[in-house]
């Protein structure tokens, strides 16, 4: 079941590191002469976010073996994430380029990170037993497995370790099929790797996607797709979903909503009219849902979480970067934007 932190444990996330690449004022790639570059990914988002709240997280990884590795990494150690774990490989970071969008006009991004220093790790190259030590919480994605079949046979094994060891395993199981390029069924991989978690941060187009269903977007769709995934995956011990109401690039709204086995949950919805940057925001969404499991009860765990995504679409940059009272005070109703003095 659920734990909460002990003293001394930790978290620990598994997943590639991207370099971003974007032009700035919104403007399109033709327009730009240069680019600005951030360090991210899905699940070092998650850790960076749980690192500004002030937990101690682990981040388990490969880079590149040259300075563009050793920027990585610096960026990591810089937000407070433990990176014993990440090994420095003789093949370029993965990178992405970010054309951002404003009003109607769509964001788009394009992918190099197929034959990046991620897709080369192996279970050789990670000592779970050592990763594990104090470890309360691993938080995985659906990213990870999609990258290279190595990728998937190391995150599985530790999956497999965190069973024995009674962990909790959180899962994001964001399915992308235009990743899944070496050859296996990536929802049939996704099913295995869920069924080695308890937390399931996803909605009804996940569940959809793992089982094969049709189940609608309304409460008791989402409800009955929920009963459906834990009886399939018993070890699921509770459902939490984020709702995103796109109106344009520049403003969305997005409110949460959870199963937890006895009983739905949800959050008022929070508006955001002035987007500064949507990369990130599911990972704060997820991060919030991992904070409050160590230190709210189920509602306030959904509120926190809905309003960490909120605030995401406020920062800059693939990471989340608000403190812990930030959020709290979107909790508590404050969503005006004051000036403190």
């Amino acid at each position: 079941m659920q734990k909460k932190l002990s003293n001394t444990g930790k978290i620990v996330t598994f997943g590639e590191v991207l370099m971003r690449l974007s032009p700035s004022e919104n403007r399109k790639m033709q327009q730009s002469n240069s680019l600005n570059f951030f360090f991210g990914g899905t699940e070092m988002n998650v850790a960076a976010s749980l690192a500004s709240f002030g937990l101690k997280v682990q981040h388990v990884t490969n880079v590149s073996n040259d300075h563009v590795g050793d920027a990585a990494i610096a960026s990591m150690r810089h937000v407070g994430i433990d990176v014993s774990a990440v090994k420095k490989v003789d093949h370029p970071l993965g990178i992405y380029f970010l054309e951002p969008g404003s009003g109607m006009r769509a964001s788009v991004i394009a992918y190099n990170r197929l034959h990046g220093s991620f897709a080369k790790i192996t279970p050789e190259d990670v000592n779970w037993n050592e990763v594990f030590h104090e470890c309360d919480y691993f938080h995985w994605t659906g990213i990870s497995p999609s990258i290279s079949e190595s990728a998937y046979l190391t995150l599985r094994e530790g999956l497999k370790l965190a069973r024995e060891k009674g962990i909790t395993v959180s899962v994001d199981p964001a399915y992308r099929s235009n990743l899944w390029k070496y050859g296996k069924n990536g929802k049939e991989i996704l099913a295995e790797l869920t069924g080695l978690s308890n937390i399931f941060i996803g909605g009804v187009n996940e569940i959809n996607e793992i089982l094969g269903a049709n189940y609608g977007f309304e409460k008791e769709d989402f409800i009955a797709a929920s009963k459906k995934l834990q009886q399939e995956f018993p070890s699921i011990e509770k459902v939490f979903d984020k709702v995103r109401t796109g109106i344009s690039a520049s403003w969305q709204k997005v409110y949460g909503r959870a199963w937890t086995c006895e009983r739905y949950l949800t959050t008022a919805e929070l508006e955001i009219t002035d987007v500064v940057d949507r990369i990130g925001t599911g990972d704060a969404y997820a991060a919030g849902i991992l904070y409050g499991l160590v230190h709210f009860e189920d509602q306030h765990t959904l509120d926190f979480a809905n309003a960490a995504c909120a605030l995401k679409h406020t920062i800059l940059g693939d990471t989340n970067l608000v403190s812990i009272e930030e959020v709290q005070e979107i909790v508590d109703g404050s969503t005006g934007g004051r000036i403190k003095r």
